[in-house]
């Protein structure tokens, strides 16, 4: 019995220093790389001012509350609890950190928080420097951004800690003998707000209890869209009252079959407006040379007649939620290929159909809007010119499937408020 259990303490050891180990070589591996990558390099020279921003930023005797997110999507995810906790905190501090250079290179001057940086790697120097400095009242992570030395750092020094809108598959480290390290910073969280039942019931088998579904706040945030000002007139200059088909956040893989359909469609006048993912010159510009229609980017608009071109190109960030409101059709991009579905609770609360690709199994909410019939996904060239026809030949069809999106949306909101709810007790 004994020597079963030196086993097991043994195995605990070596997995925790080889996580550690691990942590400081991807440290000294990013530097290299970053030498020949510049996304990387803003993420290595941003984190090595992360200390000094912070005191400069924070006095002693300041109240702190911090938000951290992975990248942009789980910025726009946090969003709406983020607002909320500013209103219910007025005189605290607001530390926003991200991981990825996507979200903090966008968001570094968000006015929702007092300082945004980049959060260090999950070193434990790093994690007990980081959380002396901010000793944050309240912390919220969201999704699934789990660093165990930050958060065993927060349980340490008995601070309050939340995990929102999480979503858990049996296929993580969690649930995995080698994961008991990633597994115990769960228990760091005071409590745990899943998207889904499953997810509560699967975080339930390792003896964790303090979850609840409350479901996506991301359902709270696009319905925040409707209530804005979404004019933006050179887009209806652009459309000139024809059907309008939006292309978001568009990788190759999906737009090798869009250019195709594109350059062959001959049936009723159609503007289509796409919105890459990659905005890099280089890829913008052999983007537009592999259209055959005419087209224009936003970066050349200038005081053209927009009415003369079939495609738009948004060479820019910040605009989709905007267009997408102008859609009768949306493709969203992401999932015909391996690197994730871009979001599309965007689109779909402005009650129009929705097309994908069919690598979509990790976003749940991707495989309930195809069960309600508001979502299409296709895996190839015939595929995606049989449902788009069908969608822009038949103006009924288009209609009722966009209105199942929408009735999705204002099913699954309230989050927010169960969230809010629980923090206010």
């Amino acid at each position: 019995m004994l020597s079963n259990e030196l086993f097991i303490l043994a195995k605990i050891v070596l997995v925790n220093l080889l996580y550690n180990i691990t942590i400081q070589l991807a440290s000294w591996v990013l530097k290299i790389l970053s030498l020949f990558n510049n996304k990387l390099k803003l993420g290595v020279i941003g984190r090595a001012e992360t200390f000094n921003k912070l005191k400069q930023s924070l006095k002693k005797g300041d109240k702190t509350l911090w938000f951290h997110c992975a990248s942009l999507g789980e910025y726009e995810q946090g969003l709406p609890i983020f607002t909320e906790l500013r209103k219910d905190y007025p005189n605290h501090k607001i530390v926003l950190s991200f991981f990825s250079p996507s979200g903090y290179e966008i968001r570094k001057n968000a006015p929702i928080a007092d300082v945004i940086v980049y959060l260090p790697l999950d070193t434990k120097s790093n994690a007990k420097q980081f959380v002396k400095l901010i000793n944050p009242e309240l912390t919220v992570f969201v999704k699934y951004e789990i660093w165990p030395n930050y958060l065993n750092q927060i349980k340490a020094n008995g601070l309050k800690a939340i995990l929102i809108s999480a979503v858990f598959r049996k296929d993580q480290t969690f649930f995995k003998w080698y994961g008991r390290q990633t597994k115990k910073a769960l228990f760091a969280f005071k409590h745990i707000f899943t998207q889904d039942e499953t997810s509560k019931q699967l975080i339930e088998t390792i003896g964790y209890n303090n979850v609840t579904v409350s479901g996506d706040t991301r359902f709270d945030r696009v319905l925040n869209q409707l209530k804005i000002n979404n004019n933006l007139a050179f887009i209806e200059k652009f459309i000139d009252n024809k059907l309008c088909v939006v292309i978001g956040s568009s990788w190759p893989e999906d737009e090798t079959l869009l250019i195709d359909f594109i350059n062959n469609y001959k049936g009723q006048p159609i503007k289509f407006i796409i919105a890459p993912h990659n905005i890099k010159s280089k890829q913008i510009k052999s983007l537009q040379s592999s259209l055959t229609k005419p087209t224009i980017l936003f970066t050349e608009k200038g005081n053209l007649d927009l009415k003369k071109y079939d495609v738009f190109i948004l060479d820019t960030i910040g605009l989709l939620s905007k267009v997408y409101s102008y859609a009768d059709i949306a493709y969203v991009g992401g999932a015909m290929g391996t690197t994730g579905l871009h979001n599309i609770l965007e689109p779909a609360v402005f009650g129009i159909p929705i097309i994908i690709g069919n690598n979509y199994s990790k976003f749940p909410e991707a495989s309930l809007m195809i069960k309600n019939n508001g979502l299409i996904s296709v895996k190839n060239i015939s595929e995606l010119t049989t449902n788009l026809n069908k969608l822009i030949a038949n103006e009924g069809f288009r209609e009722v499937t966009g209105q199942q999106n929408l009735k999705f949306i204002k099913k699954n909101k309230g989050a927010v408020v169960q969230i809010i709810n629980y923090l206010r007790i």
